[in-house]
């Protein structure tokens, strides 16, 4: 689990900023000192904890957080699309109208979600690589550190009871073990109609999406009843304001900052334009089976704008990697790096990139046959 800070000029979360210190840090090693020196502010353990256990992880790939003691959790509409779409039918299409439980009684249960909070985290670093010995091969070494993973994340389970999952940092520079509270019985609360979260359809809702209202409520349960948190965001009556200092706690992926130059090229030159080309397809073929009838439509909403949004993404991505700026940028960084670091392997590395072309080549042949076919 990671933060982002940035100084808001706008409402929490959806923020535009004038003047910003945009970074991501892990929460157990924040920039104390930088907060402290710039700002005034002081992270402290029980601030941090609160902020830890207050946010959630949905499995299906969102983030959200905890804003009541009765595990009410609000998260964005499209986050909780998927559970909302498998609980409506042709007749009550939850998607377009929307969806509000008369009572707790009555909030109904998704069929397989499931939400974890972070309680704890550990560097496990030291034992990963430890199970790699002299003269292995690479193939050798990750068997290894995998098999290594596999018995701390066992012995944490059998100890803890928690979900217990190794996660690498950093290529590999280091492993931690989070241990999470996990909620499976997940039961949606609200959510708005498509109208008002998709406002202005596509592309307006991914340019402007201040204009939405991208929200969805669910309520976390154990033993058949509400769950009783002790950590949770409150709300402020008054918002965020011009100049306040806005942290965002979340669950991201990754952030790709260690791509060598090589990489970034193979993005740019080949993956991305590919991976847009099956986009644009997937999404024609998406709107002519919706056009065809109004339960097409609904069936397949979700998923044409999943793929929307994402050739969105991959072209502001795409704009970034042709951009000559960042791509210098990013040459001098590596020749620094180069010249500090003796064994720095560019050599294998370019030729790793070349061997994955071809490889895609090949491989992308069959791709768009069976797509020119689908």
């Amino acid at each position: 689990m990671k933060i982002g800070m940035k100084l808001a000029t706008g409402a929490l979360l959806l923020a535009g900023f004038v003047a910003a210190d945009e970074g991501m840090w892990l929460l157990n090693n924040p920039p104390a000192r930088q907060l402290k020196e710039k700002y005034g502010f002081e992270v402290t353990p029980a601030w941090l904890e609160h902020l830890q256990r207050s946010a959630v992880r949905f499995n299906n790939g969102g983030s959200g957080a905890f804003v009541s003691a009765d595990g009410l959790v609000l998260t964005n509409q499209h986050v909780g699309a998927d559970c909302v779409q498998k609980l409506g039918t042709r007749e009550k299409d939850y998607i377009h109208l929307g969806f509000t439980a008369p009572s707790r009684a009555e909030e109904p249960r998704c069929t397989d979600l499931e939400l974890n909070v972070l309680y704890s985290i550990e560097d496990v670093t030291a034992r990963v690589n430890s199970a790699v010995t002299a003269g292995m091969d690479a193939a050798a070494a990750q068997k290894a550190r995998r098999a290594a993973i596999n018995s701390i994340e066992k012995e944490s389970l059998d100890r803890t009871g928690l979900r217990s999952d190794v996660v690498m940092l950093y290529n590999g520079g280091q492993y931690h073990l989070y241990r999470y509270k996990k909620y499976t019985d997940v039961r949606l609360v609200f959510t708005p109609e498509l109208d008002i979260t998709f406002f202005g359809g596509d592309p307006d809702n991914f340019e402007y999406p201040r204009y939405n209202l991208d929200i969805t409520f669910f309520r976390a349960y154990e033993n058949g009843a509400p769950a009783k948190v002790d950590h949770y965001l409150k709300w402020s009556r008054d918002g965020a304001r011009d100049g306040d200092l806005v942290f965002i706690a979340g669950n991201p992926g990754r952030t790709d900052r260690q791509n060598t130059v090589a990489h970034l090229e193979f993005l740019r030159d080949f993956l991305e334009p590919r991976s847009l080309d099956g986009l644009r397809r997937l999404e024609v073929r998406l709107g002519g089976y919706s056009s065809r009838s109004l339960e097409n439509a609904r069936r397949a909403q979700e998923d044409l704008r999943m793929v929307q949004n994402s050739r969105k993404a991959r072209l502001g991505a795409l704009a970034g990697l042709q951009d000559p700026a960042v791509m210098e940028r990013k040459r001098a960084e590596e020749k620094a790096l180069r010249e500090a670091e003796a064994t720095y392997p560019q050599a294998w590395i370019e030729d790793a990139f070349r061997e994955a072309v071809r490889l895609n080549r090949r491989n992308w042949k069959y791709i768009r046959a069976i797509l020119e076919r689908w």
